[in-house]
């Protein structure tokens, strides 16, 4: 049955925050070629869109950040698998979350299973309801990973704890993910939403144009070895520190302190 495009994912904006929901509880908010393309059009939506600063992504419900690609689709459909080594951002939900280069905040409401976990790995970071949980079942369901989890994990948490989620199947709980260093925080579900959305305040406090250069220099360095990685900075920094007038410096370093006495 098809579905309502811009009910499948929905776009709200407020105070410089794009909140975008998978929305498909019925399914899980499961990962079907419709919620595909309408993620790929609402995060280009917000790459353009001046009033956003930041996103924040989450799913529908209490059951589910996403169960990964729509099985029934998969089952029922020719060709519908070629989806998970589809490149093409329309396609491929990792790609088109990476569509947008301002910072995305993952709010993980429940389980994040599969092409689901990946979709949350695809996130600048992530926060985790008391519920959540994370599985790697792609070896179960027998089907290699093509959004990234096989490099991605294993360069978070260490190999050895993602060798044991991808050889094992079994899922991870939220406690587990935070002591591991997947997510940054663990909150009641009730109180998922307010910290994210906090978070999300606090980094659209910082001049956007600064925050999307500062993103695409840490992905950039993450993507390549370390000595090439301190090179990249290296670069950048002297470009963009040299434009720095001392005195704008000066008049953020107060603000700066004013924040930290708050805190």
């Amino acid at each position: 049955m098809s579905e309502n495009p811009e009910d499948i994912v929905l776009y709200e904006v407020n105070n410089g925050v794009a909140l975008v929901t998978l929305n498909r509880p019925h399914a899980m908010n499961a990962i079907n070629r419709q919620l595909r393309r309408r993620l790929y059009d609402v995060m280009r939506m917000a790459d353009a869109d001046g009033a956003v600063k930041v996103v924040l992504l989450t799913g529908a419900g209490t059951r589910a950040f996403t169960a990964g690609l729509d099985l029934k689709e998969l089952g029922s459909e020719e060709g519908a698998l070629g989806a998970a080594n589809d490149t093409d951002p329309a396609n491929n939900p990792v790609k088109a979350i990476e569509v947008c280069r301002k910072p995305v905040i993952g709010a993980v409401n429940g389980v994040a299973i599969t092409g689901g976990f990946e979709v949350a790995l695809a996130c600048d970071f992530l926060v985790a309801a008391t519920n959540a949980r994370f599985a790697d079942t792609h070896a179960r369901v027998g089907i290699v990973p093509g959004w990234g989890l096989s490099q991605k994990l294993s360069r978070m948490i260490g190999i050895g704890r993602a060798k044991e989620l991808a050889f094992t199947g079994n899922f991870l709980d939220a406690e587990t993910a935070f002591k591991w260093g997947l997510v940054n925080h663990v909150v009641e579900p009730e109180d998922l939403l307010a910290t994210a959305m906090k978070l999300a305040a606090d980094a659209a406090s910082i001049d956007p144009e600064f925050l999307r250069s500062y993103k695409q220099l840490i992905d950039d360095g993450y993507a390549v070895s370390f000595g090439e990685g301190m090179a990249i900075e290296a670069e950048r920094s002297s470009l963009a520190n040299s434009q720095v007038a001392p005195g704008e410096v000066e008049a953020r370093r107060s603000k700066v302190q004013a924040r930290g006495r708050s805190q």
